[in-house]
């Protein structure tokens, strides 16, 4: 089983992330609130970048930036390519798309409820 991570660290880290993105333009910033519906993750957040060099750098500086904040080193996959970046928090995770990629997968679709709309934060 997933050790599960307090609100107030879920809340906190989610903020560092969201203030980070912003920070470097990444762009269509949509949180996804999944307290509840996996444990996976407290909160997923998807956003784009407009090139492979874009999506990487975004990606290294929020890592460098959890790890700064918070002390710990998330787990990151995808970065060599820049098309589709993961990083995990471990109570956030945080997909970086080239929006080519991000429209083919759709994950805000995936993941979801019929009536739910994801918050965006631009």
């Amino acid at each position: 089983m997933v050790a599960a991570f307090d609100t107030a660290t879920s809340d906190a880290t989610l903020a560092c992330i969201l203030k980070s993105l912003e920070s470097d333009k990444a762009e269509d910033i949509v949180q996804i609130d999944l307290r509840g519906k996996t444990e996976i993750c407290d909160y997923m957040v998807i956003c784009t970048g407009r090139s492979t060099r874009q999506v990487s750098a975004i990606s290294e500086k929020l890592a460098q930036t959890i790890k700064d904040e918070f002390g710990r080193t998330p787990k990151v996959e995808g970065k060599d390519t820049g098309d589709w970046v993961l990083i995990d928090t471990g109570d956030v995770v945080v997909h970086v798309f080239r929006p080519e990629v991000r429209e083919f997968y759709q994950l805000e679709k995936m993941w979801m409820d019929g009536g739910e709309v994801a918050a965006p934060q631009n």
